[in-house]
């Protein structure tokens, strides 16, 4: 673990759930991501009792599982470092608006509007 100073990192502050495992756990438990960015995150739980270089697995929205450890710890807040970079944003976007989504499974998009005279002309 680094003792590089991150916290001038740009952060997204946020609001979402993730699931969290320990490693050596079976269960996971279910945190309050409070502020991510592409190194790490700043997650709340009052279940949770995390001690600094812990190993965890989480698994974030749009991007899936991803390893890291504990940095800190203060009360029911903990940090994490990520062992890799991720895309906060892609974490912050709608599920189901990756390309990789199917149609079918993606939100509806508004009905187009049409004049008077287009509707004549379609109906033709």
């Amino acid at each position: 673990m680094s003792s590089v100073d991150t916290r001038h990192v740009a952060r997204d502050s946020l609001f979402l759930f993730a699931d969290l495992t320990f490693e050596g756990q079976s269960e996971s438990t279910r945190v309050k991501v409070r502020n991510l960015s592409a190194g790490g995150m700043m997650a709340e739980s009052s279940e949770i009792v995390a001690s600094r270089g812990d190993r965890l697995a989480i698994d974030l929205r749009n991007v899936g599982i991803v390893r890291g450890s504990v940095a800190w710890t203060q009360g029911n807040r903990f940090g994490v470092a990520f062992e890799s970079d991720i895309d906060p944003k892609v974490v912050r976007a709608p599920i189901g608006t990756s390309p990789e989504t199917p149609r079918y499974a993606r939100p509806a998009v508004s009905t187009p509007t049409f004049s008077e005279e287009e509707r004549r002309i379609r109906n033709l």
